[in-house]
């Protein structure tokens, strides 16, 4: 076996390893977006070693770690997280594992029209949450019935007729068009009172093409250096002694199988709430490096 060297030491399961322990036992919020943010860039693109690094993910069960985060009180950090599982979903079974476990907690984040969320999330945060349930649902009818089940619809209509932000309704107006596409949904949209007009775009709208007709994915590096900032910082400087919180809140996912709770989870996991399980049955153990490449 050749000695690995160079930029491939960075996508090797030890990495991986190494970013999903950060990600499971910090509780500051720099850590946890720049974790995030490293394996948003790791998956990112079409290469052979994005292609491991997505299903290296799944095999060291770090869908379910980053799916936890997606309720985290920092911004910053749900923007990273949605956007490394946009980047983790192009990997076919990982698209299934997320769109069938993570999609409550996708929508959660999602402001109504002009009202937010709790939270108060940004536009770029709510932007990249709606990217990546475009990218969930896209090619799949299944992961879009997840998303109506997710009472997302309502939000969606919402934010593309009364969002003050042009690029919410533009993603918002993409995952409409996409779910509306499903010939085989309609009926079940149209006893919930929805119709043809509800998905239309309010403007007008082209879809981001893409290279050789692939799925798009972001390679935005996370995180970056602020200016002013002594150290390695990409929060608010107000943020610095806060510890890592979650929302109050829960979402019934009883419609699905019974989901195995992670007894080394050592923070915000909700006594009442099951952890989510996004982990590949058939992934037991992960393979051998060389049995990837």
């Amino acid at each position: 076996m050749p000695l690995i060297s160079g930029f491939e030491l960075l996508y090797q399961p030890e990495v991986v390893r190494l970013y999903l322990s950060l990600l499971t036992e910090s509780q500051n919020y720099n850590t946890l977006e720049a974790a995030a943010g490293a394996l948003q860039n790791l998956s990112a693109g079409q290469w052979m070693w994005s292609n491991y690094i997505r299903a290296t993910v799944r095999k060291e069960k770090g869908l379910p770690v980053l799916v936890e985060l997606l309720r985290s009180d920092s911004d910053k950090v749900v923007r990273a997280v949605a956007i490394a599982l946009r980047n983790l979903s192009i990997d076919r079974r990982n698209k299934d594992l997320i769109g069938s476990y993570a999609m409550r907690d996708l929508v959660s984040n999602l402001p109504s029209g002009q009202q937010r969320p709790a939270k108060n999330l940004e536009e770029d945060t709510v932007v990249a949450i709606l990217n990546t349930i475009h990218e969930i649902v896209t090619d799949s009818s299944e992961n879009a019935r997840s998303l109506i089940q997710a009472q997302a619809i309502e939000k969606l209509v919402a934010i593309n007729r009364t969002s003050q932000s042009a690029r919410e309704t533009k993603a918002a107006s993409h995952v409409l068009q996409t779910v509306w596409s499903y010939k085989e949904l309609r009926n079940a949209l149209t006893k919930d009172g929805w119709n043809k007009t509800h998905f239309q775009p309010t403007v007008a709208v082209t879809p981001k093409a893409t290279k050789n007709g692939k799925p798009g994915y972001d390679d935005t590096t996370l995180p970056l250096m602020e200016k002013n900032q002594d150290g390695y910082s990409t929060i608010d400087q107000r943020d610095k002694d806060c510890k890592y919180k979650t929302a109050d809140g829960s979402a019934d996912l009883t419609e699905r199988e019974p989901l195995k709770n992670d007894t080394n989870r050592k923070h915000y996991i909700r006594s009442n709430r099951p952890a989510v399980s996004l982990v590949d049955a058939c992934d037991v153990k992960p393979q051998p490096v060389d049995s990837w490449v």
